[in-house]
């Protein structure tokens, strides 16, 4: 690590540059600015975020003294969801009349299903987009932190995976909102991905008075098996809470490796999950699996009736796959860690193949669903994925880097290489920013004081990158081979 990264994860500011790899293979550098302006803008975007957030809690104490609220609780699910569940005539939620990116720390709809996680937030125009300036601390203290989630109103939860613990972010830093039951955290397995679903009441937004309510769903490790419960999400931003948790699915398999994970309500307002082959290869192409698969499903866990193979499975042929995202035409991305060779970003179509474990990486084999971007895995080990007015932004572990791929290319750019760490999960965060997560804490990375963190950092408009063009560190040769099909 350099004294440059190591100065950035303990909290200084420095000059930040990308070399670009021409068609001749000659590094170029761009975007370099000044530590001065840097630590003016990072003080003014810090300033900003959390000084929003303190708005909100104080706007919230008022609004609760003032007036007499009373919540309903949501609908208890009607099962838990097994692939030879019944197939599901129940009408999908609402979706919002104006779709955003996904809770916006402002008082405003934010998150809600349906929405497709995707558009450039405020002050940023729609087209590619990529980061400017040095990312700001938003807290620091995490340990192992998995999933950000960000709610209706202001409101952001981050799950961490050995604590169990669902921690919300506030003007002073952190504070817990639950531990969550059930959780037994072996290996890669413990508290996972989570997500958010309005409450039908709420389904236009909830305001500062009531809170976000609604449900926040968790995937986790348990003791027989993988699972997804969802538990009622009450209080006010500062002070959330999460209730008793109910089953959605479980029987995914589970192991204390390639546990897959992540979860998410799709622009169809179902809810979509990742899961690993957990070491058993074999799972990747047993349609009676649920290992090794992305798994579509109604928010109380039973097989849409439009879903490819009658069941919960929506494709197969997966290794490992930790992140997902759709784009503004509605199209599901996914990212995947391979095994030694190839780590992936996947293009999802219902029904398709995509090749674990006879194929890793573009086979060209007619067979299998090649994907669109491949990287070795030294370079990606990619888990959380976002989008942004259609540029997708992959969190790199064992890279540690944030990969961002251009969606109408496949042109891929790295950006703070070996500056942060193992990165683990990343999403679009309010007026023009992005936001990620650090995982150094679990064992695998390096620590340094007052990891894992959260940062955001600005994005702004640029112009669409050649296919074939990428970034690679210079520090870093040979130059890494990021492969657009």
């Amino acid at each position: 690590m350099t004294a440059q990264s190591t100065a950035l994860r303990h909290g200084a500011t420095s000059a930040t540059a990308r070399g670009q790899v021409t068609a001749d293979g000659q590094v170029t550098t761009q975007g370099q600015v000044t530590a001065q302006g840097q630590r003016r803008g990072a003080a003014q975007h810090a300033g900003r975020v959390l000084g929003r957030l303190t708005l909100l809690s104080l706007l919230s104490a008022v609004t609760v003294s003032l007036a007499a609220c009373t919540s309903g609780v949501p609908g208890t699910p009607g099962g838990t969801g097994v692939p030879t569940a019944p197939t599901s005539t129940e009408p999908a939620p609402g979706t919002p009349s104006s779709p955003g990116v996904t809770g916006v720390p402002s008082p405003d709809p934010g998150a809600q299903p349906g929405e497709p996680n995707t558009g450039p937030g405020p002050g940023v125009a729609a087209g590619p987009v990529e980061p400017t300036g040095e990312p700001v601390v938003l807290a620091s203290g995490l340990e192992a932190p998995w999933s950000i989630l960000r709610l209706p109103g202001g409101g952001a939860l981050i799950s961490e995976r050995g604590t169990a613990r669902v921690r919300e972010l506030v003007s002073g830093g952190l504070r817990d909102a639950v531990t969550v039951p059930g959780v037994v955290a072996r290996g890669e397995g413990g508290l996972l991905g989570l997500a958010y679903l309005a409450a039908p009441a709420s389904a236009s937004g909830a305001g500062a008075s009531t809170g976000p309510g609604g449900w926040v769903y968790a995937y986790f490790t348990g003791a027989e098996s993988n699972q997804i419960v969802r538990m009622p999400l009450t209080g006010t931003v500062g002070s959330l809470a999460l209730g008793s948790p109910e089953p959605v699915l479980s029987g995914i398999p589970r192991a204390g490796n390639h546990d897959g994970g992540r979860i998410r309500f799709g622009p169809d307002g179902m809810l979509y999950a990742t899961t690993g082959d957990a070491g058993d290869t074999a799972r990747a192409q047993d349609l009676g699996s649920l290992g090794g698969k992305i798994l579509r499903m109604t928010p109380t866990g039973t097989v849409p009736p439009d879903n490819p193979f009658g069941t919960l499975v929506y494709s197969y042929g997966h290794r490992n796959p930790q992140g997902i995202a759709w784009d503004s035409r509605g199209r599901l991305w996914a990212s995947e860690f391979g095994q030694s060779t190839w780590d992936e970003l996947n293009l999802i179509t219902p029904g398709a193949d995509y090749g674990w474990p006879e194929a890793e990486g573009i086979a060209h084999d007619s067979r299998y669903t090649d994907p669109v971007v491949q990287w070795r895995t030294s370079e990606a080990s990619p888990s959380g994925l976002a989008i942004v007015g259609d540029t997708l932004f992959v969190a790199a572990l064992r890279g540690e880097r944030l990969w961002r791929v251009d969606s109408s290319t496949g042109a891929a750019t790295a950006w703070f290489v070996n500056t942060f760490g193992r990165l683990r999960d990343v999403v679009p965060g309010p007026d023009g920013t992005l936001w990620f997560v650090t995982n150094n804490t679990d064992g695998r990375g390096t620590r340094a004081p007052g990891d894992d963190r959260l940062y955001s950092v600005r994005v702004v408009q640029t112009s669409p990158l050649a296919r074939g063009t990428r970034v690679a560190p210079g520090a870093n040769p040979p130059p890494a081979t990021a492969v657009a099909r």
